[in-house]
């Protein structure tokens, strides 16, 4: 049985992983074996993903300390695991939701991401948002659009000039 103490050292640990978390998601892996949790495990690290399991009971009461969440008991039921994103809070979904696509042995119970809850049942939805990296991307991209528009049009311009003095050389040479 765990002390009152080690539960609180737990329930600390749990407040610092889900503080500065932009998204949570909260997963039951009762059906995986070691060797898949181990490889989902690493590619969880490889792409900066944090994934912690802690009893239900604990979990509930480092979201009540760092609030924003409102998660219930009925939502956190068997064993629970959660990935972590920091960086890019989507990374975990499109993770997750190719290991359940090869095996379907894991289930997404519940996710927040940037404050907002999602339901088990919209992994697809939410793995296919636009991570930071592509909304930035796509900004950028926007920005260098009028940029390259103008080049073009400059270059069509001085393309037009130098078919007209071409043509006047060669009105004037004959």
């Amino acid at each position: 049985m765990i002390t009152k103490e080690k539960k609180q050292v737990l329930v600390d640990e749990l407040v610092n992983l889900l503080r500065d978390a932009k998204g949570m998601y909260f997963v039951d892996y009762s059906r995986i074996t070691v060797k898949e949790s181990n490889a989902i495990r690493s590619e969880f690290t490889q792409k900066g993903v944090k994934f912690k399991v802690a009893k239900n009971t604990l979990i509930l009461r480092a979201l009540k300390e760092i609030g924003g969440a409102e998660i219930t008991e009925s939502q956190l039921f068997g064993q629970t695991g959660i990935a972590l994103g920091y960086a890019d809070p989507i990374a975990p979904a499109k993770i997750l939701r190719t290991f359940v696509e090869k095996n379907n042995k894991l289930n997404l119970k519940v996710a927040v991401i940037e404050g907002q809850m999602f339901a088990g049942s919209q992994l697809k939805q939410v793995s296919e948002l636009p991570t930071r990296e592509d909304i930035v991307s796509g900004i950028l991209s926007s920005l260098d659009s009028p940029i390259t528009g103008i080049i073009g049009s400059i270059n069509a311009v001085m393309r037009d000039v130098s078919s007209l003095v071409e043509e006047v050389a060669k009105k004037k040479a004959a």
